[in-house]
């Protein structure tokens, strides 16, 4: 029986072809660090809602991102099976609240889990739909009614 693999399609935003699940993620976050990629998710979001205005963001920038964030959520589609595979495990007394966000204490170990519960609510194409229904509205003045 042949394995199905999914293609992260990553080579349009990062020039290779080829990634593991964790190093497409890591490599996502070494062009869009943490506080950047929430901002852009935010006016994103934001601006699709708006039913007059366009996002001040260039065009380009927001397509690239919605590239580089969809081959992050097909990353995360491809991990959600992997029970245990990459624990966090604490390397300090003093954990930083900031790191963990909003995610639960065993999230935050699991990061697995967090991808397990949000595939089990939604299939990858709703995500993918989504997300490129949002991008479309945040770049033009639509009347959405």
């Amino acid at each position: 029986m042949k394995k199905n693999s999914i293609d992260f399609e990553s080579r349009f935003w990062c020039g290779r072809k080829k990634h593991s699940a964790l190093s497409l993620m890591e490599v996502f976050f070494q062009f869009h660090d943490l506080v950047t990629a929430k901002k852009h998710v935010n006016l994103i979001m934001q601006y699709a809602a708006q039913r007059k205005t366009r996002i001040p963001e260039d065009a380009s920038v927001i397509f690239y991102f919605h590239q580089s964030l969809r081959s992050f959520i097909r990353a995360a589609y491809s991990l959600r099976n992997k029970h245990g595979k990459w624990l966090v495990h604490e390397l300090s007394e003093h954990k930083n609240p900031m790191l963990q966000g909003s995610l639960s204490e065993k999230e935050y170990r699991d990061p697995a889990k967090v991808f397990r519960k949000a595939f089990k609510k939604y299939r990858l194409e709703e995500f993918e739909e989504f997300l490129s229904e949002v991008v479309y509205f945040s770049l033009g003045t639509f009347n959405n009614t």
